[in-house]
């Protein structure tokens, strides 16, 4: 089980960018438009930096949904491979065997 402090300042992390998500793209948008004056471009950019870093969803980090796990994730499913491999083991993952040979 991973520190409940990491799984808090993600979750913390996850709700920053979502709350920053829509003015970081108008913003991004801007500075990346070619057909905008340099200066107005270069605000823009000022502006994005001044957006909290934390907002950034590259600083998201993907954690097990079951055990907080930060290794090993299966984004499908949204959790690593032990959690993955105990609910397979218990029976409670329809259509997941035990693999034998």
């Amino acid at each position: 089980m991973a520190k409940t402090s990491s799984v808090e300042r993600n979750n913390k992390l996850k709700k920053l960018a979502v709350k920053y998500a829509a003015r970081r793209a108008k913003l991004k948008a801007q500075a990346l438009d070619e057909s905008l004056p340099l200066e107005e471009r270069f605000a823009a950019r000022v502006k994005l930096a001044q957006v909290p870093r934390n907002s950034a969803p590259s600083r998201i980090r993907n954690r097990c949904e079951i055990t907080g796990r930060p290794r090993a994730f299966y984004r499908k499913l949204k959790m690593s491979r032990i959690a993955l491999r105990e609910l397979a083991s218990r029976g409670q993952i329809p259509g997941m065997i035990k693999s034998s040979w």
